[in-house]
């Protein structure tokens, strides 16, 4: 079966070709110019066979270029969507508990929303393949991903609801978090578990841990830079915890956004471990039984906390019905474009939208709440975004780093040997050498 990682490894960076258009028509005018020089009619034949070769490099070059830029303006609608959508559910969550203080029943009714991911996918289905298949046929199909037996009572127990758990303990424990600290340091805080994924691919996933110290200092760079980024991630935790002066709200705070992030990391590793990589009908199939599961049988869970008093309200009228479906809406459209962003776009775009959420959680704050943007609180801000960028990076930064200075360096010999050539013949050749180098710079 043929799966891809875009589940489990949003951060997956796709290197694109490097297109050098330019320089592969110079070196078709340069080989012109030679057999131009032997014979007329021979020059002709060639001249034709390099035009028509041209022309299909040139095709194949734009294409490429129309889809690369296809890609990057969906790329950039989709950060913009992605942050939006995260900032947007984190701040209308805040706003919620001032009037519904209820974070285990707003989770659970946000959660509900992902049984409509599979009848969303299976829209899309009937819309754009070619083959459609009834929705018995299509869920059948996706059940495959769980095994040859399908969906089972087993597989239910033993592959679904323990990250079913996982996924309430991790949007529970964000709420909560809310409820003590400020939008900017629990959207801030929660970027970790991105570090948090890298320890656990180690530990769990046995991830080359150990092999670290047997490579060289270029491969071994790559590896560096998500230490670092980790050890970044947790020193900009402990100073954002002494920002506050580790007051109890802010500990506690602090230690939930935390808690959250590193079950989210968690349901990550394992479902890498236990359940491999998904394609979209697959993952849409998972998160929708996940969905109905909790709506199912932890629907008694807001009625027992509703009768101890623990989420209490006076009566249905005054629950924000507004703000609950507001704030389950932006999350279901967050889990749409990250499992399903990549179709369209780079999966570091969809990363990057997440972590864009910071700033502007940081620029709402400013104006609708009493924060004190101190240096600590900046530095540590500053240091957990460094962090998350690193891991960003894709594993073979170094050796593309190292590749790019030297095709600089054989870019600029022939440049040189060129105007050589070009102070004895005269000055039309400096012209021309010149006029080339820059158009192949750009």
């Amino acid at each position: 079966m043929k799966k891809h990682s875009a589940r489990v490894a949003p951060l997956s960076a796709c290197n694109s070709p490097v297109l050098t258009l330019t320089k592969v028509e110079g070196e078709d005018r340069i080989r012109e110019n030679v057999v131009g020089t032997t014979d007329a009619q021979s020059a002709g034949a060639a001249a034709g066979a390099e035009s028509g070769s041209n022309r299909r490099k040139l095709h194949c070059c734009i294409r490429v270029t129309t889809v690369q830029v296809r890609k990057a303006l969906w790329g950039v609608a989709m950060v913009i969507c992605v942050c939006s959508s995260w900032a947007g559910s984190t701040q209308l969550a805040k706003l919620t508990f001032k009037q519904f203080d209820a974070p285990f029943t707003l989770t659970w009714f946000a959660t509900s929303w992902n049984c409509l991911f599979f009848p969303l996918y299976y829209f899309g289905h009937v819309c754009k393949s070619p083959e459609r298949q009834t929705p018995r046929q299509r869920f059948r199909e996706c059940c495959r991903f769980f095994g040859d037996d399908g969906l089972t009572p087993k597989v239910f127990l033993t592959k679904i609801a323990p990250f079913g758990l996982l996924w309430i303990l991790t949007n529970y424990l964000y709420l909560q978090a809310l409820r003590k600290i400020n939008t900017t340091d629990v959207s801030a805080l929660f970027c970790c578990n991105k570090a948090f994924v890298f320890l656990l691919s180690w530990i769990v996933l046995r991830d080359r841990f150990m092999g670290v110290r047997c490579l060289d200092v270029c491969s071994k760079a790559g590896d560096l830079g998500q230490i670092v980024a980790a050890i970044l991630a947790i020193a900009g935790i402990v100073m954002m915890t002494y920002a506050d002066g580790f007051h109890s709200h802010s500990v506690i705070g602090i230690t939930l956004v935390v808690a959250s992030a590193s079950m989210s990391a968690l349901y990550k590793v394992l479902f890498k471990m236990v359940l491999g990589s998904a394609k979209f009908g697959e993952a849409a199939l998972f998160l929708s039984i996940v969905g109905s599961a909790n709506f199912v049988f932890l629907s008694f869970v807001p009625v027992i906390l509703y009768f101890s008093h623990v989420e209490y309200i006076g009566s249905l009228g005054d629950i924000p019905w507004a703000y609950l479906c507001g704030v389950a809406g932006l999350q279901f459209a967050f889990n749409v474009l990250v499992n399903f962003g990549i179709a369209i776009t780079y999966p570091t775009l969809i990363s990057i939208g997440i972590v864009l959420s910071v700033p502007v959680n940081a620029m709402v704050d400013l104006y609708t709440c009493e924060i004190n943007f101190n240096t600590v609180r900046l530095i540590a801000v500053f240091i957990i975004f460094l962090g998350f960028l690193m891991l960003l990076l894709p594993e073979d930064w170094d050796q593309c780093i190292i590749q790019l200075s030297t095709k600089l360096r054989k870019r600029d010999e022939p440049a040189e040997s060129s105007g050589e050539v070009g102070t004895t013949t005269g000055l039309n050749w400096r012209g021309r050498a010149r006029t080339s180098m820059s158009t192949f710079a750009h």
